[in-house]
């Protein structure tokens, strides 16, 4: 079986080299004194300890609308969809059966730092700023403006970096900190928007820009120690910039609900979900490297496997799968089920799902109905009939087109990133 083959790419290299220039003074870190970057880098790992965790925000945003079973959040939660985490709601991934290649907007998971802010789209402006920009003057966009831009129509999947991180404990022996998602903290859509591309050079793009940074509207987030961190926001290299993300006002022909970034929020294909930054107020272009604690102190690979100052910053998503099937379900033996699930990959699409209904004894091919697709997933199916009542073991392992196979284990990190192994799905034969 093929394993995680590690290989250093522009953007990482990229992510490791602002860390060194912030430590050098040569990078901004707007909104953070001094005193507290320091305190963050000791807890981070730069002083042999483990990194602050990205937990429940120490105070919740005042006046927001939410639903009454996750505060925070605006639509409605049924436990037959929704696994309510904190202020987070993830997918129950049975719940997707039959539903299609994108998931419904009433299905997508739900990911706050703090909480849902309801916004009017009619008071809602976009800022563009920063000593990136040819003339140095901030340029200020409506809604109404990006949509006279042409408009691009991507399906792609946002995925929580912390996706699966239940299981290093459950599966691996190891827990780690953070939101205990098991693996429905993603969700794929149907998104149109306006390239960011577009946007930056209608605002002046300079040829002296090398980073740009989008920041949300929702409330400034403040550890459980007390440090305010700003509102959520993410540096991208101008390439990545300039390719393929889009700053999206629709998703599945809708205009964007409010807890996935009503009116504006930017879409990083295949990247960790934390860059595709929801309800974008501002965008600052600068002709200096950017440093914000989400791509350097959080959303890194920290732990006894990795160096002791953290791996470099989180990109691209890594290769999953999952059952369209509760875990301990019950099945009635000696009658022939139609068994679903969905895998994917931040690398490349996926070309090919093996199944295994013995925990791993022997395995067959499932059938796939989605061609490979870049920045997307693949629904499949196999069929399965128990032959005698008791406990199972299903297991799904997918390969990408890069040639990439889910592994049997994981390298444990301490806060939970990127878990990539094949899951055990156990069920019950009736």
């Amino acid at each position: 079986m093929k394993g995680r083959t590690t290989v250093r790419s522009p953007e990482s290299v990229h992510d490791r080299r602002r860390l060194r220039q912030w430590l050098a003074g040569e990078a901004l870190a707007d909104g953070v004194s001094r005193r507290d970057m320091f305190r963050l880098l000791a807890a981070a790992g730069l002083a042999g300890a483990v990194p602050v965790s990205l937990g429940a925000p120490a105070a919740a945003a005042t006046g927001i609308r939410g639903a009454a079973d996750a505060p925070g959040i605006v639509k409605p939660l049924p436990d037959a969809w929704f696994t309510v985490r904190g202020t987070n709601a993830e997918t129950r991934f049975a719940s997707l059966a039959g539903t299609g290649y994108h998931t419904p907007n009433d299905r997508f998971f739900v990911r706050n730092h703090t909480a849902t802010p309801v916004l009017a789209a009619d008071d809602w402006s976009l800022t563009v700023w920063g000593d990136g920009l040819a003339h140095g003057r901030p340029v200020e966009f409506t809604l109404d403006d990006l949509k006279r831009l042409p408009s691009v129509t991507r399906s792609a999947f946002v995925e929580c970096a912390g996706n699966g991180r239940s299981l290093f404990a459950t599966q691996q022996g190891r827990s780690a900190s953070g939101t205990a998602w098991t693996l429905g903290a993603i969700g794929a859509a149907r998104w149109r928007g306006v390239r960011l591309a577009d946007v930056l050079r209608r605002a002046g793009l300079g040829h002296r820009a090398v980073d740009v940074m989008p920041r949300g509207l929702d409330a400034d987030y403040v550890t459980a120690d007390g440090i305010d961190l700003g509102r959520v926001r993410r540096p991208l290299p101008l390439s990545k910039a300039l390719d393929d993300v889009l700053l999206a006002y629709e998703m599945n022909g809708e205009p964007l609900p409010h807890d996935h970034g009503h009116p504006v929020r930017v879409l990083v294909p295949s990247w960790i979900g934390i860059a595709s930054i929801k309800w974008v107020g501002d965008i600052q272009v600068s002709a200096r490297p950017l440093y914000s604690p989400w791509n350097t102190d959080f959303y890194r690979l920290f732990g006894d496997s990795h160096p002791a100052e953290g791996g470099a910053p989180l990109t691209r998503q890594t290769l999953k799968s999952a059952w369209e099937l509760d875990r301990d379900a019950g099945l009635r033996a000696g009658t022939v089920h139609h068994l679903t699930g969905r895998s994917w990959s931040g690398t490349g699409g996926v070309v090919r799902v093996e199944v295994s209904t013995d925990g791993g004894g022997t395995w067959r091919t499932a059938g796939l109905h989605d061609a490979p697709r870049r920045h997307g997933w693949v629904r499949w199916s196999t069929r399965w009939r128990p032959p005698a009542p008791g406990p199972y073991t299903l297991l799904a392992r997918a390969t990408d087109s890069t040639g990439r196979t889910q592994p049997d284990t994981t390298v444990h990190n301490t806060q939970g990133y990127l878990f990539d192994a094949v899951v055990r799905h156990p069920v019950r034969a009736l």
